[in-house]
């Protein structure tokens, strides 16, 4: 979270394993909008005001009270949310976007979108990008996170790295027994 709020410039917050790979799927099932909130209070009084329809989120891990989806990928690739604006809500990857208040512009960041967001990093040209890898709960740096953050920065630079490699390195990290 701190290295969020330090940011500048473009800004990448990158969650491997749950919040942006869940978006990512929630977008190619239709899904209309996210707005991306720091509390499951938060996301529960946008569907209260009637601005999102579902709320999607977790707490350590378990979906909060009241909401309509945990935080899953593959609970999302089944979650009829065609058409749908969510209010994602979760403990590192959403906070960490609402944290990076000094950004120019702000991406996020998984495995599954790294090229397309590198991609269109690159046609903005910036002169500053931040990479931030949230890790669990935006204050213990994983390896999945880290991981994912020097593969979008040689792609940044220009290079081409070995996705495969980087895939073995992932998901021979601790964080990954917990999605096996």
């Amino acid at each position: 979270i701190a290295g969020a709020q330090k940011a500048r410039g473009t800004v990448i917050i990158i969650d491997v394993f749950r919040a942006f790979t869940t978006e990512a799927i929630a977008f190619s099932r239709g899904a209309e909008k996210a707005i991306l909130v720091s509390t499951p209070e938060d996301a529960l009084k946008l569907r209260d005001q009637r601005i999102v329809d579902l709320c999607v989120g977790e707490v350590h891990g378990m979906t909060p009270e009241g909401f309509d989806h945990n935080n899953s990928p593959y609970e999302m690739s089944i979650a009829d949310v065609k058409g749908k604006v969510l209010a994602h809500s979760t403990m590192a990857g959403t906070v960490g976007v609402n944290a990076a208040t000094n950004a120019d512009e702000i991406y996020v960041g998984s495995l599954v979108i790294a090229r397309a967001t590198v991609d269109a990093i690159l046609r903005d040209e910036p002169d500053l990008v931040t990479i931030v890898a949230m890790g669990d709960g935006g204050k213990i740096r994983t390896d999945e996170d880290e991981q994912c953050a020097l593969y979008m920065r040689n792609m940044l630079d220009g290079r081409q790295p070995d996705r495969a490699a980087v895939g073995t390195l992932v998901m021979a990290c601790d964080q990954a027994v917990k999605y096996d």
